[in-house]
């Protein structure tokens, strides 16, 4: 679960992590109000994605009238289709230098792992690609825990010394205890700003595991007053629909059954030039119904142009597959051309079906694939 920018600070601020001054605000006047007693402000969006600054969901007031208009023309608005209700008015900074600070599960170390650079307010992402040796890199031993070496070590390969190490070394501990405390899978700070008073956490992320959550019930209580939603319009009609659902950015309806299958639809899609549109997971035992209701939900989307589905029939049986997509088509009436590959269970029963119904069937995975891509005018 993704915690918004102001709840991560709240939490922050309960283990001496110092943050700037800031309050949140639901209407323009309220942000007026907030400027008045704060003074220069950064307005920031409050949303649970990332990349929101590069999509304008940050920008800066000098005065409260710039901060009311500023905030009018965010609240409302949407970025990444998810509408802005909140903004978190908060004290400009006099900055001397920014950090990258992060707090992560390696998953194939089976530990946290401390991550750092001093190329701070960027994607850490496009640092790791581009100047890798930027980054800095802690391992922490879950029997073990962190330690003040481990700490150290970080700051002075950051190129810190004397008491801004220090400074930056306890920051890093407490930021560990935070993702320790509150069973996150990542907690980080970008940028982590070093002005004339220290550092400061200039923003602040935190995705608890949900498995955990029954150990934070006022986080949980959050969740279920619907006020943290992730998702966009289309994920969340979904969800009520009961689909596991991924909305992307291509124009391929991609459908399978089970995870590492659907995945693979997507690679091989990609691989041959296409872009998919969503993944959606049938899992195991689709009924006709289920089918034709995940099959109807990609198909009404304006931005695909073909849907590709890929069963392997199982407890999925393929004539099950066949007679969910067949109804589709029939009661909506679409013209937009399917693509199935499946195999398995029931497997002839099923492609005949669907050869009778002029829909096409696919030996392969990767024949599949390349039908869907030219059927979208890919490569």
């Amino acid at each position: 679960m993704k915690l918004l920018e102001y709840q991560a600070k709240e939490i922050f601020r309960r283990y001496d992590i110092p943050t700037p001054r800031s309050e949140v605000a639901e209407s323009p006047k309220g942000a007026r109000e907030i400027a008045e007693r704060l003074g220069p402000v950064a307005i920031k969006a409050q949303l649970p994605v990332g990349g929101r600054g590069k999509a304008g969901g940050i920008k800066f007031a000098e005065s409260p009238e710039e901060a009311e208009k500023i905030a009018g023309g965010l609240l409302g608005s949407r970025i990444k289709d998810i509408e802005i209700k909140k903004v978190l008015v908060e004290e400009k900074l006099d900055i001397k230098d920014e950090l990258y600070l992060g707090v992560t599960v390696d998953r194939k170390n089976r530990c946290y792992v401390v991550l750092a650079s001093s190329e701070g307010g960027v994607d850490i992402e496009e640092v790791a690609e581009e100047t890798p040796e930027k980054i800095v890199k802690q391992m922490i031993d879950p029997l073990l825990g962190i330690r003040d070496y481990h700490c150290r070590s970080v700051a002075k390969r950051l190129g810190y010394s004397g008491r801004e190490m220090n400074d930056l070394a306890g920051f890093i501990r407490k930021l560990y205890r935070v993702a320790f405390e509150m069973d996150a899978e990542l907690t980080e700070i970008n940028p982590l700003a070093l002005t004339e008073e220290g550092f400061v956490a200039a923003d602040a992320r935190l995705n608890i595991d949900n498995n955990a959550l029954f150990r934070h019930p006022n986080i949980a209580e959050i969740q279920r007053e619907g006020e943290l939603s992730e998702f966009s319009a289309r994920e969340q009609e979904a969800r009520t629909l009961g689909l596991t659902y991924v909305e992307l950015d291509g124009d391929i309806g991609i459908i399978g059954n089970g995870a590492g299958l659907t995945m693979a639809t997507l690679d091989s899609v990609t691989l041959l030039g296409g872009k998919p549109a969503n993944f959606l997971d049938l899992g195991g035992g689709a009924s006709p119904e289920r089918i034709e209701t995940a099959v109807t939900f990609v198909i009404k989307d304006p931005r695909v142009k073909t849907v590709f589905v890929n069963i392997l029939g199982g407890i999925t049986k393929c004539d099950d597959t066949a007679l969910g997509i067949i109804e589709t088509r029939r009661r909506l009436g679409s013209e937009k051309p399917i693509v199935v590959r499946m195999m398995g269970t029931n497997e002839e029963e099923g492609k005949r079906l669907l050869e009778e119904a002029g829909i096409e069937t696919m030996d392969t995975m990767e024949e599949a694939a390349e039908r869907a891509v030219a059927l979208a005018g890919g490569s």
